[in-house]
């Protein structure tokens, strides 16, 4: 099987959020399988910073689904959103 490569726009709750804290939870709560190839960061506005990490996950494992909900329960994050998606 192949592998998939997404990068995911993880917004945090607040300007005030440590975003290399956030980071490390981010990397933490990833599902056996996945990895992290990298992290940019993307001003939104009023000093809100947007993650987006590029996971790479097996073809055969659902896609990023396990990914956006890990991402999604880890404390300080806003909302999960994919943003790319392409077979590697």
């Amino acid at each position: 099987m192949g592998k998939v490569a997404a990068k995911i726009k993880v917004m945090p709750q607040s300007p005030e959020i440590d975003l290399d804290d956030l980071q490390e939870c981010l990397e933490d709560s990833l599902p056996e399988g996945a990895k992290i190839n990298g992290f940019e960061r993307d001003e939104v506005a009023f000093g809100l910073v947007a993650l987006l990490p590029t996971v790479i996950v097996p073809d055969d494992t659902g896609g990023t689904e396990a990914v956006e909900e890990g991402f999604s329960n880890v404390d300080g994050v806003e909302s999960v959103e994919v943003q790319n998606v392409g077979r590697i």
